[in-house]
């Protein structure tokens, strides 16, 4: 039988990337429900092309031209953040992709599991916000969380099948756009740089993110939550071929190690087709074309970042909703080439030494943590 999926940012990397695995099998997956923030062309190319049920596009200010744009279709059309969670919710999907950038995803991953769906995870910002709450939603409701990160993913592979405990997770990082400059070159960077990644083909928030390894520091609180590690058995590694997506070290010192090409598409097909394979086409990895993997500690004066979100992880409450919310800001802020690169940390820290902090927080809390982490940012970078 397919499975029907909601995919929670269509328009975005991922949720492309998606739907070509849907595309590519169409006798096990229907897209029955696509949502977008505020790219309704593209959104509405995907509803006619997939035959969609259901589309919600989150800025309200696009509503009216999706909806005459699908006015000759059966296409259900909303629109507006809760809609976007209401549509999560809905009992006419089985499977929930939530491919959606920053805190915005966390009202729809409650509203999945809360529904006992299942939830293909890769917006990480869910656990880095409100993981105690996401977790244990997903024990109540035994509701399945399968990440579609390549370095989560990676981890849930080496993880499947043992019984042991492991002594390590060692999450690989590519280093991002500034991996080869030297910290006194990094003052005058440049938004159109920083989204040269080496590796990856990304959305532009995640590919800042990477740049800053502030998206390495929210992977390792990741980590914890999915995997149930203390900050002392998660370790950061990098690894500038990125053909490593991360390792698993075991209580007798093996280490298991996922390798695969820079494609997102692995991980999105293993977390839809799991705990099967999926069949993809694709040449044969080559390894004589990676001669030399490499690896190298992270220079953490050059990436303050990654020490600060270990610190948020230790903290736990609201801290890393803090972490997140001035983050976001921040690094809007950079790309509008309103503030300098150096600054997304600079906010992150700011908001951290100046925001209240909860350490039992409610959902409630967590919102109103993000709404001061924003307000903080803005007013330490005046936009």
């Amino acid at each position: 039988m397919k499975q029907r999926l909601a995919i929670l940012g269509s328009t975005g990397s991922i949720g492309v990337q998606t739907l070509d695995i849907v595309r590519e099998n169409p006798d096990r997956f229907e897209a029955v429900t696509l949502t977008a923030h505020s790219n309704w062309e593209r959104l509405a190319e995907q509803a006619r092309a997939f035959d969609v049920a259901t589309v919600v596009i989150a800025d309200e200010r696009f509503y009216g031209p999706l909806r005459d744009a699908l006015a000759d279709t059966d296409v259900k059309v909303y629109a507006g953040l809760d809609a976007v969670a209401q549509v999560a919710a809905a009992g006419d999907t089985d499977v929930v992709v939530n491919a959606l950038v920053g805190y915005a995803g966390l009202a729809p991953t409650v509203a999945t599991l809360r529904a006992g769906k299942k939830l293909a995870l890769a917006n990480k910002e869910s656990l880095v916000v409100g993981g105690e709450l996401v977790m244990r939603l997903a024990a109540e409701k035994q509701a399945p969380i399968v990440p579609i990160d390549s370095e989560h993913s990676a981890i849930f592979q080496c993880l499947v099948g043992e019984r042991t405990p492991y002594r390590r997770l060692i999450i690989t990082c590519s280093g991002g756009a500034f991996r080869d400059l030297r910290r006194e070159e990094l003052a005058d960077v440049t938004p159109e740089q920083a989204l040269q990644h080496p590796q990856w083909q990304m959305g532009a928030k995640i590919t800042i993110d990477s740049s800053t390894l502030v998206n390495k520091g929210f992977e390792v609180i990741e980590a914890h939550w999915l995997f149930d590690a203390p900050a002392d058995r998660i370790s950061v590694v990098m690894h500038p071929q990125s053909v490593i997506h991360s390792m698993v070290e075991f209580d007798d010192g093996a280490i298991k190690a996922q390798l695969g090409v820079p494609d997102m598409r692995m991980p999105i097909s293993y977390a839809l087709f799991f705990p099967e394979r999926a069949h993809r086409p694709a040449e044969a990895f080559d390894f004589t074309a990676h001669p030399a993997l490499t690896f190298a500690e992270v220079d953490r004066l050059k990436y303050p970042a990654l020490d600060i979100a270990y610190d948020c992880l230790r903290r736990g409450g609201t801290a890393a909703c803090t972490m997140n919310g001035a983050n976001e800001v921040a690094v809007a802020a950079f790309l509008g080439h309103r503030c300098a690169w150096s600054d997304i940390v600079r906010a992150i820290e700011y908001a951290l030494a100046h925001a209240d902090f909860r350490s039992a927080p409610t959902l409630d809390d967590y919102a109103a943590a993000d709404r001061e982490a924003r307000r903080q940012a803005a007013e330490l970078l005046k936009c």
